[in-house]
């Protein structure tokens, strides 16, 4: 059985300032830092046999700081990347949404359809995803694999695993910044042991605006 953790990057300014980062090469904050810390000590003891990372310098920073102490080449696969969102890529949410309804309510009710101006259509970032996370647990049977990686991709590869389908994406919740989901994959197929798991982060360095959210969900509790 191959084991892999995907780890949400830590906050980066396009999250403190609710940018839309996409493909945006946005740099961490003074929080994501902290965080970054905190999930250095939760892997120190955590067997990491390859790591691989999105090109992103917020998922990359994340990359490294899994690996604390650790000397390991980190592989940096250009499918691990964010969903472009081209035309809104860089802009406040807040303005793109107002200037775009269509989009704003697929983003917003049916993800599935979000297809950006310049960017990448949804259903062709949920096929990218995929593939590129069964290629690396192939190329890494019976291994424990880190990956370092973005918010919008982790749900689209839950939704396929959880529902079989995008039309679910909608259902599936966002993770939090450092947040780990822990996968196994056997014989061509992937579960999930659990997902959004950030509790190596104290209340305190969890922004604001996501401490309503859920705070580790199960497989058990998704419906």
């Amino acid at each position: 059985m191959t084991k892999i953790y995907l780890i949400r990057h830590c906050e980066a300014i396009g999250n403190q300032y609710r940018l839309f980062q996409g493909g945006l090469n946005c740099d961490i904050t003074k929080l994501g830092q902290t965080q970054l810390d905190f999930l250095t000590e939760r892997f120190k003891d955590v067997q990491i046999d390859a790591m691989y990372t999105s090109p992103l310098i917020r998922a990359q920073k994340t990359a490294f700081a899994v690996l604390g102490d650790r000397f390991m080449d980190v592989k940096i696969d250009n499918d691990l990347r964010e969903i472009n969102a081209g035309i809104f890529d860089g802009k406040p949410f807040a303005e793109s949404f107002d200037t775009n309804a269509e989009m704003a309510d697929a983003w917003y009710h049916h993800p599935q359809d979000f297809a950006p101006e310049g960017g990448e259509a949804m259903r062709d970032a949920y096929e990218r995803i995929y593939n590129v996370i069964l290629k690396i647990a192939e190329e890494n049977p019976d291994k424990t694999v880190g990956i370092a990686l973005h918010g919008g991709v982790i749900r689209c590869l839950l939704a396929r695993i959880f529902y079989g389908t995008i039309e679910k994406l909608g259902d599936v919740a966002w993770t939090e910044n450092t947040a780990v989901a822990l996968l196994d994959y056997e014989d061509g197929k992937f579960t999930v042991e659990y997902w959004n798991d950030h509790t190596h982060l104290p209340d305190e360095f969890l922004p604001v605006r996501h401490r309503l959210s859920t705070f580790m969900q199960k497989v058990d509790e998704v419906k």
